[in-house]
């Protein structure tokens, strides 16, 4: 049996775990670097080279149960991809006791997990972190395009952005007033951790596209941008989100293979790690 982080089977029992993971192989839609189909494998082959023991928190994340809840390989179409990724975290998301989580794929497959956990969810809040906004409401004749990743989240939710340094001008019209954090304000704004803070409330659900972080760090993505945020003031922000919100469901998005794909794995893996850390640490206290 196959685990996630090769932890002990005992950990990664449905019964067992209070995390469930889905993997959506999904690289249908992207339009420069090719190869996010890959990501969640690297991203899996990665956790397995993981120290399981998180200094920050003292803590073992494993230890509360992660369990592999199989891929999404629908790829007919992306309007086929988004519907099943869509049943699929519907179906997850009947177990309430568990958190949804999720790693792709390009960013279109964020559509359909955010469409389910919005229905379930009231109050939603979609934190992006992301150095594009992914705003377009169709793009080369797909709604379910990696372009239009957040435009429905943005037409139904409170959608907060972080990072972003990349956009198309008709993009302009749809930015969420007052609840766009750009990388260049960011770079020059000690505060903006908590100023991010200030429009992030109630149930959270976070989509990461890797290519947030700056390339330096994170390479293997599908555009990277330069300009990107850092390891330790992202870490801070997430950290700080898991203590004040109620985060029901996360995604990781947009690792990319490449020859140079290692390193972006793992970060990608303790990015994942990471977070669970902070939801345990804040949902036991």
């Amino acid at each position: 049996m196959k685990t996630y982080a090769g932890i002990p089977e005992e950990n990664a029992s449905l019964e067992n775990s209070k995390v469930v993971l889905v993997t959506v192989p999904y690289d249908g839609t992207s339009t420069w670097g090719k190869g996010a189909d890959k990501g969640p494998e690297l991203f899996l082959n990665a956790s397995e080279n993981m120290e399981l023991y998180d200094i920050e928190t003292q803590t073992e994340p494993y230890l509360e149960g992660v369990y592999l809840a199989g891929e999404v390989s629908e790829n007919a179409t992306p309007e086929a991809m988004t519907e099943a990724v869509y049943q699929k975290t519907k179906e997850l998301l009947s177990h309430d006791d568990k958190l949804f989580t999720l790693f792709g794929g390009e960013h279109s497959v964020s559509i359909g997990s955010i469409r389910a956990v919005g229905e379930k969810f009231e109050n939603l809040t979609v934190l992006q972190l992301d150095a594009h906004t992914d705003l377009r409401p169709e793009f080369h004749g797909s709604t379910s395009n990696h372009a239009c990743a957040v435009f429905e989240a943005s037409q139904k939710h409170n959608l907060v952005q972080v990072g972003i340094r990349s956009m198309d001008i008709e993009e302009a019209q749809y930015l969420p007033e007052g609840r766009v954090f750009f990388a260049h304000e960011i770079a020059n704004n000690e505060n903006w951790v908590n100023d991010v803070l200030e429009k992030v409330s109630g149930n959270v659900y976070i989509t990461i596209d890797l290519d947030a972080f700056d390339p330096s760090i994170a390479p293997s993505t599908g555009t990277p941008e330069p300009g990107g945020l850092q390891w330790y003031p992202t870490l801070e922000l997430l950290r700080k989100v898991f203590e004040k919100c109620n985060v029901v469901a996360f995604d990781i998005v947009e690792l990319m293979d490449s020859p140079m794909a290692k390193p972006s794995a793992f970060l990608a893996a303790k990015l994942y790690y990471k977070m669970l850390a902070y939801y345990h640490l804040y949902k036991n206290n």
